[in-house]
């Protein structure tokens, strides 16, 4: 080859080097000048129930609307994956955990794990007990036990109660029921009322709830009312007392204001349920964990409440009971639509 063609054939490919060169240290300096959005980790026991579903979608909402970036993990109601999900949550650099936790005193090691790592800890809605948390964000659970066991007495002071609790592992249950008992205990005393079953679902399985209310209807116990831990059982507690043709006739209390539920107070076969503002738990919960993951002081109304070792600072949302009469709270709220609920029952009058 020529000198003025080889001459030639050098420019070119030192202009083209210089041009990508220069292309791949703008694309580098630009990336590196970026500021990386905050990684926050949700670690949640269980998607099976409709709430924590919502749970999950508005809390990324928000993490979205706030420039954040959320990593999700669910559990599936077990422990030791529950575990394993945490320990790749804090090799994604994660700031925040946010964890619905499986077992109340197991994850205590989960804590102990990410405040190893340097990371904050938020318990949402369950407690984990004796874990030096950062923060705990939940409703009054007592306060919905209460609401439901209120309901029935209002309406049946005096009878056979059978009461089905949630998982043994979860420190709400404990709560709901101090609630229940708070209301229910008068009445137990003065023997007006006599508590002929109470049992707990393992893991909050419909299947067990349906099934102790047909043993007990087998046995020809009589039911007057039932206080179901959430609506997922009081769905299955109403399925065993529709085979029974009582579906009606036993009033039956749940939580959570699942659609399902809310369906069934309008048509009659549930008495009551109790509504959480999840919108309100989940973005308050995301904007805490926000102004934990850059430093901000947080401003937390709650009184401290104590886990069995450490005093954790809370943050406290009041529940909602709900029948019939007052369901356009929910549907006011966005939270579930009204020809959804009345789908097979007629709406109510408009004033």
């Amino acid at each position: 080859m020529k000198p003025a063609k080889l001459i030639l054939w050098a420019i070119c490919i030192f202009s083209m080097l210089t041009t990508s060169g220069c292309q791949w240290w703008n694309r580098k300096t630009h990336s590196l000048s970026e500021p990386q959005p905050i990684k926050i980790g949700l670690s949640i026991a269980t998607l099976q129930e409709e709430r924590w579903r919502r749970d999950r979608d508005y809390f990324a909402e928000r993490i979205r609307q706030l420039g954040g970036e959320l990593i999700v993990q669910n559990a599936n109601n077990d422990h030791q994956k529950q575990l394993q999900q945490v320990d790749y949550l804090l090799s994604q650099q994660i700031k925040v955990l946010v964890i619905v936790p499986h077992d109340l005193n197991r994850a205590a090691t989960i804590v102990q794990q990410a405040k190893k790592a340097g990371v904050k800890v938020i318990s949402y809605d369950r407690l984990i007990r004796n874990a030096d948390l950062d923060l705990y964000i939940s409703f009054d659970n007592i306060k919905v036990g209460e609401f439901m066991a209120e309901y029935l007495v209002n309406r049946i002071p005096r009878g056979n109660y059978v009461i089905i609790n949630g998982a043994p592992t979860d420190n709400n249950c404990y709560m709901f029921n101090q609630g229940y008992k708070n209301v229910l205990q008068r009445y137990l005393d003065e023997k007006q009322i006599e508590i002929i079953f109470e049992a707990w679902a393992e893991d909050w399985r419909p299947e067990e709830a349906y099934q102790y209310i047909q043993t007990l209807l087998s046995q020809n116990k009589k039911i007057d009312a039932v206080i179901a831990a959430n609506d997922s059982l009081a769905s299955a507690v109403i399925e065993a007392l529709a085979e029974w043709r009582m579906a009606s006739n036993v009033m039956v209390v749940g939580h959570d204001a699942d659609l399902s539920g809310c369906q069934r107070i309008v048509e009659g076969t549930q008495l009551m349920t109790v509504y959480k503002p999840i919108r309100k738990l989940a973005y308050r919960a995301a904007d805490l964990a926000m102004a934990m993951a850059t430093g901000k002081e947080l401003k937390i109304d709650g009184q401290p409440i104590f886990n069995g070792k450490h005093f954790i600072k809370s943050e406290i949302i009041t529940p909602i009971p709900i029948d019939k009469d007052n369901m356009d709270v929910i549907i006011k709220d966005g939270f579930h639509h009204r020809e959804d609920i009345y789908l097979n029952a007629p709406y109510p009058r408009q004033n």
